[in-house]
């Protein structure tokens, strides 16, 4: 892989976008990467028009987002010394211009809501096109408020699929370069605390074992790469996978999720499960997507 492959940040001047950027900031200093501020000038959905640029001519990037770039590389540049930054406008509408960005790049950031951001939404439609479509993995800053949680664990939810694999991959080396524990997380059904049959108290029993082992090796496989590396593991109670999740992210800096769990179907691109954590999450989102 590249060694100079940058965080890639999307920048429209919005509130979310600029804590986004200092989230990325972060992420590249850990790295070792430069940064890059991108900001995708044409309407996500072309004015309501179909555009054709050779009628039309690609519209020339705008005076005041070039300053508000500017501004925001200085400083960034500013507060984390000897982080290389820099800034380019491109034509295309954000979601797309950042998915497109994301083939060369290390990590790509969101802010959950931007310029068009309506704060019923919780997830603006750049952020949830991106966190489904990169071709990297992808950290969806959300909320969008300072300051960066830093000293709390990385959380991840294993379940045994290959998604949630690479997802426990992906939070090791992050917990790593973070140097804060990683949690593993297995959901098990909730049995809302009635009296149950017998049947029903064994299947649970399975369930409970079936987390343990999920869990055991999922840590195995960290601790054998990461032999420094605190890790715990904590098969959780929950109604499903999604509250569980985002209740337990409550404690974290950060929550790692897969594009697909195990009831993942081929054409979805993102699971309910992670598109629910994405939303609703009380901290910052990963979506381990593959670097391709």
């Amino acid at each position: 892989m590249p060694m100079n492959r940058p965080v890639v940040v999307g920048v429209d001047g919005s509130p979310s976008s600029l804590v986004a950027a200092e989230h990325a900031a972060r992420a590249a200093q850990l790295r070792s990467r430069p940064l890059l501020l991108v900001h995708g000038y044409l309407h996500p959905f072309g004015y309501g028009v179909p555009l054709n640029p050779y009628e039309i001519g690609v519209p020339a990037p705008s005076e005041e987002a070039q300053k508000m770039m500017e501004r925001t590389a200085a400083e960034l540049g500013e507060r984390w010394p000897g982080l290389a930054v820099e800034a380019r406008q491109v034509a295309g509408g954000p979601g797309a211009t950042l998915i497109e960005e994301s083939r060369r790049a290390e990590l790509v950031v969101v802010g959950s809501r931007g310029r068009g951001g309506f704060a019923g939404l919780l997830l603006g439609s750049v952020g949830a096109q991106v966190a489904a479509h990169a071709h990297c993995p992808v950290l969806v800053v959300r909320p969008d408020e300072q300051p960066i949680p830093v000293d709390g664990p990385v959380l991840v939810g294993v379940d045994g699929s290959e998604s949630s694999d690479l997802a426990v991959s992906v939070g090791a080396d992050e917990a790593a370069l973070r140097d804060v524990p990683l949690v593993l997380v297995h959901i098990v059904a909730a049995d809302g605390g009635r009296t149950v049959p017998e049947e029903i108290e064994e299947s649970q029993a399975v369930h409970q074992a079936e987390a343990v082992r999920l869990l055991a090796d999922a840590s195995a496989v960290v601790r054998a790469r990461h032999p420094d590396l605190v890790v715990r593991e904590h098969p959780v109670r929950a109604a499903g996978a999604a509250q569980g999740l985002i209740e337990a992210s409550g404690a974290a800096s950060l929550l790692v999720v897969g594009t697909r769990g195990r009831a993942g179907f081929a054409g979805l691109l993102l699971g309910s499960v992670s598109q629910a954590a994405i939303q609703h999450a009380h901290c910052p989102v990963l979506v381990a997507h593959p670097v391709s």
